[in-house]
């Protein structure tokens, strides 16, 4: 039996479910729930649907389309969106630069970037990590000379999720290289078909080309597209980093694999003990969410607890998918597996694509700032870092 966290709004829940579900295209629901590839209209088409039936940004204020719903009944949202099989929305413009633009933008950085956003026509990423400058993001190398109206931009990014999709990056840069580390640093909009723009493939250990390089050569940014004061992109960059933080921990993705893996282990005694401690181990995660979803004000040490947790919990989900398939989770490529004579699938169940997940979700205690960054945060928050700055 599943016990809901949040009940007093499961009214919202039960009503989210039967909407999602006339809304979301069956197609597109099988694709995600058996891993498949997914391509830049699969995203921004179910954007456009949702923004159609006034889901589009939940979160956002409703002068700028959305409605206003908290934190808990947006992640309820989040929830069952990813329960029902439904693409993640993606979290670059929507999540991470739209409360950005809210809290530093000006209005009419507002105007003209929110409402493509939410309207599904427009795709951004996140230039932040650089070789040498991913946890340590403070050492980045990338720099913004001034120049008349605006700045030329030189440098390098790595690991930029689907920057080969994106229409526009948003991108720290030093614009004074002799302030201290953590100063000296703008936040900046970059035209992705601006001329310098370069974007070249990273292939994952699962064989997808899910991030990428991008190179600036002397690409040139106009002064409108700075965000907050020159300089201060430091303070904007960690307000953004708490909000990509606590949308991390995955509750609605893991609950849905979750139901997949008691589908799949079925009365495999060996993996109750493992599938139950799980169960527990999400209640708890849930739980913890549930307490900072209550609080005031924007996320704080606390979306690194979520963020740790929730990666764990991803991550240890895809190892038990694996132990339950055997060894039909082998073979990375669906046609390589030839199933035993009267073996019996689990109904729509793709084998072949277990072992791409485990490896792809790897990458979940790295990115938006690593495991171990988290822990010194939180140490940090607690007190036990030693009193070290």
């Amino acid at each position: 039996m599943e016990l809901d966290i949040l009940p007093e709004l499961a009214g919202l829940r039960d009503e989210l479910r039967r909407t999602l579900r006339e809304l979301l295209p069956e197609e597109l629901r099988r694709k995600v729930l058996l891993g498949r590839r997914l391509g830049r209209e699969d995203y921004l088409g179910w954007q456009r649907l949702l923004y159609g039936q006034g889901l589009g940004a939940v979160h956002w204020p409703g002068e700028w389309g959305g409605r206003g719903w908290s934190a808990a009944q947006s992640a309820v949202f989040d929830e069952e969106c990813a329960r029902l099989g439904a693409p993640r929305q993606l979290p670059f413009g929507l999540k991470m630069l739209a409360p950005v633009l809210l809290r530093f933008g000006t209005p009419e950085q507002r105007a003209r970037l929110l409402p493509p956003i939410v309207e599904g026509r427009s795709w951004w990423c996140q230039g932040y990590s650089e070789p040498g400058a991913g946890s340590d993001l403070a050492s980045l190398k990338t720099r913004a000379r001034p120049d008349g109206d605006g700045f030329v931009l030189q440098g390098q990014k790595t690991w930029t999720t689907l920057a080969q999709h994106a229409d526009w990056m948003f991108c720290l840069a030093r614009t004074d290289p002799e302030a201290k580390p953590q100063s000296g640093i703008s936040f900046l909009l970059v035209n992705m078909r601006s001329p310098g723009v370069r974007v070249r493939p990273i292939r994952l250990l699962d064989g997808e080309h899910e991030v990428n390089e991008v190179w600036l050569d002397d690409v040139r940014v106009p002064r409108e597209n700075l965000v907050g004061d020159l300089h201060q992109g430091w303070t904007v960059a960690k307000y953004l980093l708490g909000h990509e933080r606590a949308n991390i921990a995955g509750v609605g993705i893991i609950r849905r694999e979750l139901d997949r893996l008691r589908e799949l282990a079925g009365a495999q005694a060996l993996l109750a003990p493992d599938i139950a401690e799980l169960e527990i181990d999400l209640l708890a995660l849930e739980a913890t969410q549930a307490r900072m979803l209550g609080g005031d004000g924007p996320p704080g040490a606390q979306a690194s607890m979520l963020k740790v947790l929730g990666s764990r919990l991803q991550q240890r989900v895809s190892e038990l998918l694996l132990r339950a398939a055997g060894a039909r989770a082998l073979p990375f490529e669906p046609e390589a597996f030839e199933p035993p004579p009267g073996f019996e699938p689990v109904a729509g169940e793709d084998f072949a694509l277990l072992a791409a997940q485990y490896a792809n979700w790897r990458k979940v205690s790295i990115y938006g700032g690593s495991n171990e960054i988290q822990c010194n945060i939180l140490a940090r928050a607690l007190g036990l870092d030693g009193g070290r700055d």
